[in-house]
């Protein structure tokens, strides 16, 4: 199909929401396979011999790569613009999972769960660059909530499948077996919408505005903040562990906890999609809150509150990567949006990797040592969002007085 070359805004709407849908079921395919996964990785690494320390590291470190990973890829599509073709290398890497049924040792298993966290990194710049282009036209935050909520479908469903696994087979092998099913649909999906769209930037070109509003105060003070607040955040991994480790619930009903925080997230990514096309970043504010509320209920040793820590954990997940994805797109040209989605996110993922490595050996002394370095981060978090509402207004009373200057 030749370069569709929209001539109304109806058009370029139309075509842009489109192809955010057809993104959306990639991803929630995608998503399918690596959250059906990681909601059990804490307890198979427990079976396959690994320690709290272990899972916290593994977890920690596949993050990270996953996110310091991106500044390459992202400055690779940067200048190379071949958005279609590293999206679907990345989604290639998801092979990896079902691959985990193959494994004995805790070693191989979490080589694997590294490997599928390297996709991610891969292909989360591309596509997220060609989200940016689509979403000009429909709102950036509504069209990142909409990818973001289809994306957390995929989480729902991905559990479900292990919970069905381990109560009909008592063994985790067969789970990952299943979930290699959906990896066929996500190539088939992301042919069909690169025929639809091979060219997505002429999206922001033809249904742009030519303005850009500047909502980032200024990189320093935005990416410590962004830092600090998923320094604190804890990773499912861990707390599916102390589920499994202090037999809280059975082991068949932790992937339940995992899809009901999925739930709650695409519920979140929706609202909060719509928020942030009004207040933009200050959406952001909630993430020290929900951080240090989930470490307080999560890992408490009553059922319910430790299911209501994981549903705040999921509220998180929805706010905090749909108006990270949404606040780049919206303050950074065309031209270098791939280097800053990777920029950001190798902040996000250095973080994630430093808090779930302490959190996990904070947790061999003790869980209040857990609760007391979180609240301690999350404080600094909120001084770093104090400099950046003040960067942001320092920023605008300048290009104030540069105008009546000029």
């Amino acid at each position: 199909m030749p370069d569709p070359s929209p001539g109304t805004r109806q058009e370029v709407y139309d075509l842009s929401f489109r192809l955010i849908l057809l993104l959306g079921v990639a991803s929630l395919l995608g998503s399918l396979v690596s959250n059906g996964a990681r909601s059990v990785t804490g307890p198979y690494i427990l079976l396959l011999g690994g320690s709290a320390a272990v899972v916290g590291l593994v977890a920690g470190f596949g993050e990270f790569i996953g996110y310091a990973l991106r500044f390459a890829t992202g400055s690779y599509i940067d200048r190379n613009r071949r958005y279609w073709k590293v999206a679907m290398a990345g989604y290639g890497l998801l092979a990896a999972i079902p691959l985990l049924a193959l494994t004995g040792r805790w070693e191989s298993a979490a080589l694997l769960i590294i490997a599928e966290r390297i996709g991610k990194a891969v292909r989360t710049p591309a596509r997220d660059t060609i989200l940016s282009h689509a979403t000009t036209s429909v709102g950036r935050g509504w069209g990142f909530g909409v990818h973001k909520a289809l994306d957390q479908v995929g989480a729902v469903i991905g559990p479900l499948v292990m919970v069905a696994a381990l109560a009909f087979t008592g063994g985790y092998g067969p789970g990952f077996l299943l979930l290699g099913i959906p990896l066929a649909g996500v190539a088939v999906i992301l042919l069909f919408a690169r025929s639809v769209v091979p060219k997505p930037g002429r999206l922001e070109a033809e249904g742009g505005t030519g303005e850009m509003e500047s909502d980032l105060p200024g990189i320093m003070p935005y990416v410590t903040f962004i830092f600090l607040g998923m320094a604190g955040f804890a990773s499912f991994p861990l707390i599916s562990f102390h589920l499994k480790a202090q037999s809280i619930i059975p082991d068949a009903a932790i992937p339940l906890f995992y899809a009901s925080a999925m739930v709650v997230s695409v519920v979140v990514a929706l609202l909060v999609g719509r928020v942030f096309d009004r207040v933009g970043i200050h959406t952001l504010l909630a993430i020290p809150v929900l951080s240090t509320a989930t470490v307080l209920l999560a890992f408490s040793p009553v059922p319910t509150l430790a299911l209501a820590g994981s549903l705040v954990w999921g509220a998180g997940i929805g706010i905090f990567e749909t108006s990270l994805r949404a606040s780049i797109a919206e303050s950074t040209a065309m031209d270098r949006r791939g280097e800053a989605y990777g920029t950001t996110s190798a902040a996000f993922g250095t973080a994630w990797f430093v808090g779930s490595a302490v959190m996990g050996v904070l947790y061999e002394v003790s869980i209040g040592h857990i609760v007391a370095y979180v609240v301690i981060v999350e404080v600094a978090a909120l001084l770093a969002y104090l400099w950046m509402y003040r960067s942001r207004i320092a920023v605008r009373v300048q290009e104030g007085i540069g105008d009546l200057i000029t």
